[in-house]
């Protein structure tokens, strides 16, 4: 991905949440991103998924420029392109694990056979196998996040986003998402994710990116 002059604003009086943003990300690549609360990193983390838009420069993400797409076309964009994992889980408590899992492949058409097989495989990959039929509600925070990241990977997005995965846990949950991420990673997965845990950044992330007032400060070798 690579965001050149990349600038947001949401009040033309206020100052930018993001201005002048260089970056690139190579495929394979572990990113974290960090800077403290307001500085502009969960806004990056929106603008490379598409759920929100540049006011200046350009976003382009897997060969494609993002700046001109409609919504319906950021939508599919990311169906193919990117699996995101939030740090709320944002799981729906209505459907199983398996189905919350299911969601997006069915949403791009995969069959109902290998899509479940697919989610099958995750889910047993993850160690939550045997969680597969049970509700949110009856989860630990480890466990939904887990299933988030399997919800995130369903579609082999050739890109996964993190933010502040391990924000909504608890340390023992937060050390094996920790570990889950620098495994996927090390598996040839490109990971960019959103923290204030240095610890994790260390332990996940090739390269650590600071966001201060809206700006990229730094970048340095985690």
């Amino acid at each position: 991905m690579r965001l050149t002059g990349v600038g947001k604003r949401y009040e033309s009086a206020g100052p930018p949440a993001l201005d002048g943003v260089d970056l690139s990300v190579a495929a394979g690549e572990a990113v974290a991103v960090m800077g403290p609360s307001g500085s502009g990193k969960s806004t990056l983390l929106n603008l490379i998924a598409g759920l929100d838009r540049a006011t200046d420069g350009r976003v382009e993400v897997a060969g494609t420029d993002l700046t001109g797409l409609s919504e319906t076309a950021l939508a599919r964009f990311r169906r193919r392109h990117i699996g995101i994992v939030f740090q709320f889980f944002h799981l729906l408590d209505e459907l199983t694990a398996r189905d919350n899992v299911l969601l997006p492949a069915r949403l791009t058409g995969m069959p109902r056979r290998a899509a479940t097989a697919r989610a099958d495989e995750l889910l047993d990959s993850l160690g939550i196998a045997g969680r597969a039929n049970a509700y949110p509600a009856r989860l630990s925070g480890g466990e939904r996040q887990r299933v988030a990241v399997a919800r995130a990977l369903i579609n082999r997005p050739p890109i996964l986003l993190a933010d502040e995965p391990t924000g909504a846990v608890d340390a023992r949950a937060g050390d094996q998402i920790t570990d889950l991420l620098r495994d996927l990673n090390e598996g040839g997965q490109t990971v960019v994710l959103v923290t204030h845990d240095a610890a994790l950044a260390a332990r996940c992330a090739t390269r650590v990116v600071e966001v201060r007032d809206g700006h990229l400060r730094e970048q340095v070798a985690a």
